[in-house]
Parts: structure tokens; C-alpha cells; sequence
């Protein structure tokens, strides 16, 4: 028995040996010897100057991707709605929500006390009541 590794199945040399192997009936064993590369992938994650967590130097927050895929989108809906990301991207995202769920949690939670605090500062400065009135009054106004 003649043993053939598959990485030397692409050269002229083997095409011409397997053919006479199998021109005169004898059996052909192939070794699979393939290599492959196991490396641990950071998440595409980064904290920008205010603190935000952005996917892959893009301006998709990590929110954004872990809300998506808690409302139920596949990696794949979350790419076609953010083509700014890269799919292998969103499912590293994924990975890292899963195995660091409490720290993610408690990041979000802190990122909606900061946006409710924000909305509050704003809602004192610019009294949202009546808004739509005064726009229109200014638009009938100008007019």
C-alpha cells in the first residue's frame, strides 16, 4: 500500500502516481495531514475618549450590537442593519457578551443612568411642554 498525504496531492508528481496506482487496481490510502492555526481572537472592542464602547473602530456602540441580539437578531441582521461591521466582527462581539454577561449588564445599566441623567439636564434647561406650540407660533411668525 502506497500512503499519499494530502498536502502532496496537488503536484504533477502525485496526479501521475495516483493514476498508475489506479491503472493497475492497487488500493490508495490517503493521510489527511492538515495544520490549522488556533488563535485566540481579541473582541473588537475599544473605549473611546468619553468612555463609550465602540465595535471595530466604528461608531457602533456595544450596545447597539447586545440589545439587537437580545431582541432576538442573528449576527447576520445585526451586519445587514450595521454594514459598518464586519459579521466576524459581530459574533466576537456576541462571544464576549456571553462569557462576560454581569460586566456587560452592569456597563449598559450604568450607560442608561447616564442617558436619563442627560435627558433630565435637558428637560430642566428646555421645558419640552408645549414645544410643538412655540415652533409653530415662531413658524406662523417668520411667515
Amino acid at each position: 500500500m502506497r500512503i499519499i498525504r494530502t498536502s502532496d496531492l496537488y503536484s504533477p508528481q502525485s496526479y501521475r502516481l495516483i493514476g498508475r496506482l489506479l491503472l493497475y487496481g492497487l488500493e490508495i490510502s490517503l493521510v489527511m495531514s492538515m495544520t490549522l492555526s488556533i488563535a485566540l481572537e481579541p473582541a473588537p472592542i475599544e473605549t473611546d475618549d468619553y468612555g463609550v464602547v465602540r465595535v471595530s473602530r466604528t461608531r457602533v456602540t456595544l450596545d447597539t450590537v447586545v440589545t439587537a441580539f437580545l431582541e432576538g437578531c442573528t449576527p447576520e441582521e445585526i451586519g445587514e442593519q450595521y454594514p459598518s461591521l464586519q459579521l466576524s466582527d459581530i459574533y466576537l462581539v456576541i462571544g464576549y457578551y456571553l462569557r462576560h454577561r454581569d460586566e456587560v449588564h452592569t456597563y449598559l445599566a450604568e450607560r442608561q443612568h447616564q442617558a436619563d441623567m442627560i435627558q433630565q439636564e435637558v428637560e430642566q434647561r428646555f421645558n419640552p411642554i408645549g414645544i410643538r406650540d412655540r415652533l409653530l407660533a415662531r413658524r406662523d411668525q417668520s411667515r
